[in-house]
């Protein structure tokens, strides 16, 4: 009975009361791949789901890819772009960077805090999203080992609509229990060409933020309901509680790709 408590509330919903989720976005429209290419990927700060308010982003920390246990940094190619939003430009940051091998091709941004005022915290998201070359699986399910990080336990470039999506809350390599995570969907995609967002195709759910909690062993599950981008943000999970005299909130994000199934 004790395990079957545990697992519902690892899949349960909770509807707080919280304002429009922070997340990260590391953001390309097409992540499978059948020919080898370039790819472009946008650096936004964004309110995704309420299609609202852009933040500003610094310069990250750290951008990167891993592919087959390789590293590849991408630090020295990021160039910052200015993005439209519906209701404000925001500094952003894009890179572009060649697909060439078959596999899994991990992504990840580690963005500089960011000071939210109007909580007087600073935030940093982990954030990891992913590309497939040729349908060939490799590595999507291994953790890259950073502070607050996601790992997920299904194939994140081909979730089909109405099954499941889980992950793995970790810390420095361990598993953090009654993590919340908070749930978002790209409601309006973005227009990669002109740095601007398309018109949204949803609306925000009633009853506020989405959000799931992990379980003893760190993990949580959440039922796809819509094809798109779904991302999932477990919040001040990382080690780091203090940036410049204030608190800091480490956050694991981690971004999939719903499909439906046709």
């Amino acid at each position: 009975m004790k395990l079957k408590i545990i697992a519902l509330a690892a899949m349960a919903l909770v509807w707080p009361d919280s304002a429009a989720a922070h997340f990260q976005l590391l953001y390309t429209p097409k992540v499978n791949l059948e020919k080898a290419g370039d790819v472009t990927f946008k650096m936004v700060f964004w309110h995704p789901l309420e299609n609202g308010y852009m933040m500003d982003m610094a310069k990250p920390q750290a951008v990167y890819y891993r592919h087959k246990g390789k590293t590849v940094d991408l630090l020295d190619q990021i160039k910052a772009i200015d993005y439209h939003g519906p209701t404000n430009n925001a500094a952003a940051f894009e890179v572009t960077t060649a697909v060439r091998r078959l596999g899994d091709y991990t992504f990840v941004v580690e963005p500089a805090p960011y000071l939210e005022a109007s909580e007087d915290i600073y935030i940093q998201q982990f954030t990891k999203t992913y590309v497939n070359r040729g349908g060939v699986p490799t590595d999507w399910m291994e953790p890259v080992g950073l502070a607050a990080e996601i790992v997920p336990q299904n194939k994140p470039t081909n979730i089909l609509t109405g099954s499941t999506f889980s992950g793995r809350v970790m810390t420095s390599g361990q598993p953090v229990a009654g993590a919340e995570i908070e749930i978002e969907y790209i409601a309006a995609a973005l227009d990669v060409e002109n740095n601007a967002t398309f018109e949204p195709t949803v609306s925000p759910a009633s009853g506020g933020t989405i959000v799931a909690i992990s379980d003893a062993a760190g993990y949580f599950s959440f039922g796809i309901p819509k094809a798109g981008f779904w991302g999932f943000a477990a919040l001040d999970v990382g080690p780091e509680k203090e940036h410049e005299g204030k608190s800091l909130s480490q956050d694991a994000v981690i971004w999939i790709r719903a499909f439906d199934f046709e």
